[in-house]
């Protein structure tokens, strides 16, 4: 089974989705599963995991209820409050939707410290007794704090969205490269190979760009951690998801027909029990 573990729907409301700014014109405008149906079809995709773009539980319905009505989206990865005294009132709710396989919170805005209060690492701990994946979402400068809060949840599956979004435009990777390591040594974390294009120059990225950030990342995750993700609308910015599809592809070419597989799909269907 082929799996893109990593996109979005929206649509688009210039308050809410203030974050596309000027520079992101081209997504700034409705998404919705009958405009990547017939992308998944042309890249020989199965199925597709969608992830919250907005902090709310309206968000978090919203993607529930587009699953349901189109079965090649297999699951949702939403957004509770992980820090409300309701937490569990509020995780009990949603859990009774099967497509419901996960959680977000948009780490990469928070200050520092934010994923050390006992607040939040309480709530991270309530994930488990409903069997729910947490999705981490943060800046190479925030993985100390991440790797903080993995060790303080051993058994909490937990997956690093895009890679920590290294520095790819600068080609910087020491750092980033020892904290990825160090983050993998949690046999609880997988990894997405996904946000990559548009962390590299939008306009003039090369696929080679991209391979001693995902060399670094099979090394320390190695196959059966990997998943694909295409980060789906967002990815446009800097690339077609055909484009996507086909870096992450080139570079699996070196591997055993098994791992390719599993990176391509499997790790994604397992982890999220699709």
């Amino acid at each position: 089974m082929r799996i893109d573990s990593h996109q979005h729907f929206w649509q688009f409301d210039p308050v809410r989705d203030s974050w596309i700014d000027s520079s992101m014109q081209k997504i700034a405008k409705d998404f919705l599963p009958q405009d990547l149906k017939p992308l998944l079809d042309q890249t020989q995709m199965d199925g597709c995991v969608a992830v919250q773009a907005d902090q709310s539980e309206t968000e978090t319905q919203f993607l529930l209820n587009l699953a349901g009505q189109n079965p090649f989206v297999k699951g949702v990865v939403g957004w509770v409050d992980l820090r409300a005294d309701d937490l569990y009132e509020r995780l009990d709710f949603f859990s009774k939707n099967p497509l419901f396989k996960g959680v977000r919170h948009i780490l990469q805005a928070e200050k520092e410290g934010f994923m050390m209060q006992e607040s939040f690492l309480k709530g991270i701990r309530q994930l488990k007794n409903f069997n729910l994946t947490y999705d981490l979402l943060v800046f190479p400068h925030q993985l100390e704090e991440a790797i903080a809060l993995v060790e303080k949840n051993p058994n909490q599956p937990v997956v690093l969205d895009h890679l920590a979004k290294p520095y790819i435009k600068d080609q910087k990777i020491e750092d980033w490269a020892e904290h990825i390591k160090d983050l993998a040594k949690h046999k609880n974390v997988y990894c997405k190979l996904s946000g990559m294009v548009t962390e590299a120059d939008w306009n003039h990225w090369q696929a080679q760009d991209f391979e001693k950030y995902l060399s670094a990342a099979l090394e320390a995750f190695g196959s059966d951690r990997l998943m694909f993700g295409s980060d789906w609308p967002v990815c446009l910015l800097a690339g077609s998801y055909e484009h996507v599809v086909q870096i992450i592809e080139l570079f699996v070419k070196q591997l055993k027909p098994a791992e390719r597989n599993k990176i391509m799909g499997e790790n994604a269907r397992n982890f999220y029990k699709l």
